[in-house]
């Protein structure tokens, strides 16, 4: 696991694919600086990239605040099949199957409905197409729902129709902005598959 980042408040890393992101994580970077930590936002397990931890209570409460007003800005690269428009901004109704672990874009608002958007920005020409996102909301599974339900799935990702040997989705959290006591920080990291 690859440290960007620490100060007495926060540690910022980048999360293995492979790894849970809450217990597991905690669990690694207690053992490789000490003391607690307190997850604030979650990747998917098979999903790797930057995090940030608390290393407080108040740090945790202030981070949650700054998700909670949309003030935390977060970007990620993915490699999809096929060919996207150069760039997007999309809005959808997304419903999660819970007894399935699945999510799927719905017509209209109605109980357990919640409304999803991002905006990407395609820098590859042909097929698999390697894209950059920002969210605008963190809905489960959201990047690899969005992008199927146009049929552009995830390289890899097999529950939402990929239909390649990849072991995991091609997703990676690569760009974290944030403000904590009266800063700015922003981190970066990009996985070998970007090869920009």
């Amino acid at each position: 696991m690859e440290i960007l980042y620490k100060d007495k408040d926060i540690a910022v890393c980048v999360k293995p694919v492979g790894l849970d992101s809450q217990q597991e994580m905690t669990d690694a970077l207690h053992q490789e600086l000490g003391g607690e930590f307190f997850p604030v936002h979650r990747l998917d397990k098979n999903v790797g990239g930057v995090m940030v931890y608390a290393r407080n209570r108040g740090t945790a409460a202030a981070l949650s605040k700054a998700i909670q007003d949309n003030a935390m800005v977060k970007e990620y690269v993915a490699l999809v099949h096929g060919v996207p428009p150069q760039q997007g901004d999309w809005t959808d109704y997304l419903w999660k199957d819970s007894a399935k672990n699945k999510v799927f874009v719905v017509k209209r608002e109605r109980k357990g409905v919640k409304q999803a958007r991002l905006e990407y920005t395609r820098l590859t020409e042909g097929d698999p197409s390697l894209v950059r996102i920002r969210l605008h909301t963190g809905r489960s599974h959201q990047i690899r729902v969005q992008f199927a339900s146009r049929g552009f799935p995830l390289v890899g990702d097999h529950k939402y129709g990929a239909k390649d040997d990849s072991p995991t989705p091609y997703l990676f959290s690569c760009c974290l902005t944030f403000p904590l006591r009266e800063n700015e920080f922003k981190f970066e990291a990009l996985p070998d598959w970007a090869g920009q």
